[in-house]
């Protein structure tokens, strides 16, 4: 008889085992009503920080949200007491790959498929945009595994592969061979689900153009890093959005030839003077074909040895040892040995300031800029700790911390355009938000102390979601 009731037990509990995802165990709280009370909200729309707040969350959703005292909580609700703290809409990551640099002569890229969907959410990326794949089967899979609830990880929109022309880097970028070959592309991936395109350093001006045309016609858009064309090249043949803020930029350098990437262009952008009428054309010019930007600071800072030097306080971000220990130990080496090779040269910064500078004038001038951090590079910058890097440098860039928030979350949902849906805490909206303790508002810094996620109103452990890929980077 006790043989059989210790079968039964044992039994039972191999099949309440089985029936909990292994995913429950990153889940701070998924009640089906959670109130959030006593809690400061930074809401994304670069309105003031508001204190002693509370927000509750039914259904996924935002349902209700104003100050303590007036806000009537339900007797079914769970409770989060977040004194100390502050709720900032998630994240939009709008450069933000899914794959990471392997090192190697030609380079290649492996994706991440188990760490990076993690360590986005865990560092408050709800929702991001993948901009450029070197495996879109797997970027597109791994989509559709977190949208039915089988995988942990941010909403993603998938960027089809690399448009790129003859003369690729890395070999894992097809080549296009005429206009035809990316008309072909896009419309295939696009029959695949890829939701956008994004044209790299060697496409041709007729390429560019027919992927334009094809992307439009199904209501998609082309984003580019580019140097065979100039940004008001691009512009006025139809980009949507242009990676890389002002560093990708090839139309100052002397003698440009059409359709051809040129050497010199960082010592182009250098000398360039942004108050100049050229510099200023190009600026008018992409407002007013209502092309965005993408900032993506850290990989560039991540390039930049001098910036240790420079009161950015790029030394702790750079070697940031949360960021390291996800790395394996070969991609830890790599970065390391990457970064000892990186010249101290005054140029770097001269390039980096004026950079900054160029995305401050773009949204002065009524631009809509975006942000992302480009894990690629020289291995430095690493799925959710280098967004919010991202955010931190928009700051040192001259943004108030709250334009910032703004910057990476509503701005990235417009762009998408989910600004309805998700990008900023307002009633209705899905309940897509971070905890981080502290004050964002008063210290930019403290945007690193993520504690919670929210992703349609379920409550992820952020530190556990870590925790969960240490050593993985650069593995899987």
């Amino acid at each position: 008889m006790k043989t059989k009731v210790a079968i039964l037990l044992l039994f039972s509990f191999v099949i309440t085992t089985l029936a909990q995802t292994p995913e429950r165990q990153f889940i701070r709280t998924d009640a089906p009503v959670i109130a959030l009370t006593h809690v400061r909200v930074i809401d994304g729309t670069g309105a003031p920080a508001v204190e002693d707040q509370t927000i509750v969350i039914s259904g996924g959703k935002i349902q209700s949200l104003g100050p303590a005292k007036g806000i009537t909580i339900p007797t079914n609700a769970q409770t989060l007491d977040l004194n100390g703290y502050t709720v900032l809409p998630g994240i939009v990551g709008m450069h933000n790959h899914m794959f990471f640099p392997m090192g190697g002569s030609p380079p290649m890229y492996s994706n991440m498929g188990t760490s990076f969907p993690r360590l986005y959410l865990a560092n408050g990326v709800t929702t991001i945009r993948t901009t450029g794949s070197v495996a879109p089967y797997t970027d597109l899979e791994i989509k559709r595994l977190i949208d039915a609830g089988r995988m942990i990880g941010p909403k993603m929109h998938i960027t089809a592969p690399y448009l790129e022309g003859k003369g690729a880097f890395t070999p894992v970028m097809h080549q296009l061979t005429d206009a035809n070959d990316a008309r072909r592309m896009v419309n295939y991936w696009a029959d695949q689900g890829a939701t956008s395109f994004k044209a790299y350093m060697n496409i041709t001006r007729d390429e560019l153009r027919a992927a334009v045309e094809e992307a439009h016609k199904r209501g998609l858009k082309v984003t580019g890093h580019l140097c065979s064309i100039g940004y008001k090249e691009a512009a006025e043949i139809g980009i949507d959005d242009l990676e890389h803020g002002l560093f990708a930029d090839s139309e100052f350098v002397a003698n440009k030839q059409p359709d051809q990437c040129p050497q010199g262009v960082s010592a182009s952008l250098r000398q360039l003077d942004l108050k100049s009428a050229p510099a200023q054309e190009t600026i008018r010019t992409l407002l007013a074909k209502n092309v965005a930007i993408t900032s993506t600071l850290p990989v560039f800072e991540a390039g930049g040895a001098p910036l240790a030097q420079s009161g950015i306080g790029a030394a702790s971000a750079l070697l940031n040892p949360r960021m390291l220990n996800v790395m394996s130990t070969d991609a830890r080496v790599r970065y390391l040995q990457a970064r000892a090779r990186v010249p101290s040269t005054p140029d770097f910064m001269t390039l980096f300031r004026k950079a900054m500078e160029f995305e401050r004038a773009f949204v002065q001038a009524g631009g809509l800029l975006i942000a992302g951090l480009d894990p690629t590079g020289n291995g430095g910058i690493v799925a959710g700790f280098g967004d919010l890097r991202e955010i931190e440098l928009l700051v040192e860039a001259g943004f108030t911390p709250l334009e910032a928030v703004k910057i990476a979350t509503l701005n990235g949902a417009k762009f998408l355009g989910e600004d309805a849906r998700i990008g900023s805490i307002v009633i209705g909206k899905q309940a897509d938000m971070m905890i981080v303790k502290g004050n964002p508002a008063a210290s930019i810094g403290d945007i690193e102390n993520v504690e919670i996620v929210f992703k349609d109103g379920v409550g992820y452990d952020s530190e556990k979601l870590i925790q969960s890929v240490q050593g993985l980077v650069g593995i899987r």
